[in-house]
C-alpha cells in the first residue's frame, strides 16, 4: 500500500484538533490517549496533572485522584511507563502483565515465593495496605543498587503489581495502596475474555496510535513500552494496515502510520487553543524527532542532565499558540506562587496578540495549580515579566 502524502502544515494543524479539541471532562481525555504518564516530579504539579490542565481550563492539581480513588474511571498501571489508565483498559493489559510477570519469575515468584505467599495473605486477611504497613519486612542488602531497592517486601509488592496481582487502591503522601486486584476490579473486567498476545499487541499497538493521531515507525521505544510491544510491532502494524485501522503517510520524507480519524481531521480548519503549557511525557511530546520535523521544535526534557550541561533548564514545559510551539518555559509553584523561573522564545517571536492570550492562560495555570501571586525572575523577557502583577 503507497503511502499518502501529506504536508507539515496540514499534519501539525491536525495534531492540534487531535489533541486540543474541547473535552467534557477527565473521562473523554482518558478515551482519546488511552492512559497519561505517571511522574511523581512535581515543580508545577505531576506530569499527569500538566496533560490534564492542557485540555481542561478548571482542572486543579490532584483532581486525578478523585476519578481513579472514588470514582473507580482509571487506576494505577502500566501503560507506556507507570501511567494512569481508563478502568476498562485493564482487560487488555493482561499482556502486559504477563511480560513482566516473567521479568520476575525467578527472582521473586521462585526465590522468593515464600514472600509472596505471606503477602498475599496479609492483604487477603487485613486488606489495603502501604509497603511499611506489612508485617512482612525483610530486606537483602546486596539489593541495594537495583530498581526497587534493598526491600523485600517493595520488590515483591512491585512484581505483584507488575503482574497484575495486586492493585493500587489509593495513595498517601504519593505513596501506592496496595490491594487485591479481585477487590478492586469489577467482576465484568475480572472476567473479560483474555485476548491471545499476538491479538493483544495489535491492540495495544492501534491504541497509541489512537492515542497520538499520527506516529512514526521509529518512535523511541519507550513509546512501545519497550519489549512489551517492541519486538512484535512491525507485524502489528501490517495486520492494522491490512484491517484499514492505520494507514501508511508520507509527512514531507517522514515515514508514519495515521489513523482514519486522524486523517478526517485534516480537512478541518485550525483550532486555535490559544496559549497552552505542555506537559514534557505528554503524548504531544512522545515522539521528539517528529515534533521536530513539523514544527522546527527541538525538545529536550532536561530534569537528568546535569545542572552544568543544561542548557533550557530543568523541569521546562513546551508553549503552544495556535499552530506553533513558540516557547519554553520553567515554572516552580510553592507556597501561593507561581515562578516563571525561565522563558526562552523561539527565534520567531510570536506577535502582540500572544501576549494578550498568555495573560489569559497564566491566570488560569494559577488557577490550576492554586498560586495566588506570580514571581518573574531577572533576565526574563521584559514582556513576561510585566504580566507579573497578575494574581488569581
Amino acid at each position: 500500500m503507497s503511502a499518502l502524502k501529506l504536508t507539515k502544515p496540514d499534519v501539525c494543524r491536525a495534531l492540534i484538533r487531535h489533541h486540543f479539541a474541547p473535552y467534557s471532562g477527565q473521562v473523554e481525555v482518558f478515551d482519546r490517549l488511552r492512559s497519561i504518564q505517571f511522574d511523581p516530579l512535581a515543580p508545577v504539579g505531576c506530569n499527569h496533572d500538566l496533560v490534564l490542565q492542557a485540555r481542561l481550563p478548571d482542572y486543579k492539581v490532584n483532581d486525578w485522584q478523585k476519578t481513579a480513588y472514588e470514582d473507580r474511571q482509571i487506576y494505577d498501571g502500566w501503560d507506556k511507563m507507570a501511567s494512569l489508565v481508563p478502568v476498562e483498559g485493564w482487560p487488555l493489559r493482561r499482556h502486559i502483565h504477563t511480560v513482566h510477570r516473567r521479568m520476575f519469575e525467578k527472582k521473586i515468584f521462585e526465590d522468593h515465593k515464600e514472600a509472596v505467599d505471606l503477602i498475599l495473605k496479609e492483604l487477603e486477611d487485613r486488606g489495603p495496605l502501604m509497603p511499611k504497613e506489612c508485617e512482612f519486612q525483610q530486606r537483602k542488602e546486596e539489593w541495594k543498587i537495583s530498581w526497587f531497592g534493598p526491600s523485600v517486601t517493595k520488590q515483591v509488592l512491585r512484581a505483584l503489581w507488575h503482574s497484575g496481582i495486586i492493585m493500587t487502591t489509593g495513595r498517601k503522601n504519593g505513596q501506592h495502596v496496595y490491594d487485591l486486584t479481585a477487590r478492586v476490579l469489577s467482576a465484568h473486567l475480572l472476567n473479560h475474555p483474555r485476548l491471545d498476545a499476538k491479538d493483544a499487541v495489535r491492540e495495544l499497538v492501534l491504541e497509541r496510535h489512537r492515542a497520538m493521531g499520527v506516529l512514526r515507525p521509529a518512535a523511541p521505544g519507550e513509546v512501545w513500552s519497550g519489549p512489551v510491544l517492541g519486538y512484535e510491532k512491525r507485524s502489528a502494524m501490517s495486520a492494522l494496515i491490512e484491517r484499514g485501522e492505520i494507514v501508511p503517510v508520507d509527512v514531507e520524507g517522514v515515514t508514519a502510520h495515521a489513523t482514519p480519524d486522524f486523517l478526517a481531521l485534516l480537512d478541518q480548519p485550525l483550532l486555535d487553543p490559544g496559549v497552552r503549557f505542555i506537559a514534557p511525557l505528554d503524548q504531544f511530546m512522545w515522539d521528539r524527532k517528529m515534533i521536530a520535523h513539523l514544527f522546527g521544535f527541538d525538545y529536550i526534557w532536561e530534569v537528568y542532565v546535569p545542572e552544568a550541561k543544561r542548557r533550557w533548564g530543568y523541569y521546562v514545559l513546551p508553549v503552544l499558540f495556535r499552530d506553533r510551539l513558540v516557547a519554553r518555559a520553567e515554572f516552580w509553584c510553592r507556597k501561593g506562587t507561581l515562578e516563571v523561573k525561565r522563558w526562552h522564545f523561539e527565534e520567531e517571536l510570536p506577535g502582540a496578540d500572544f501576549f494578550v492570550e498568555l495573560e489569559s492562560a497564566l491566570r488560569t495555570f494559577m488557577s490550576y495549580c492554586g498560586a495566588e501571586q506570580i514571581f518573574c525572575n531577572e533576565g526574563i523577557d521584559a514582556r513576561i515579566r510585566s504580566l507579573s502583577t497578575l494574581s488569581a
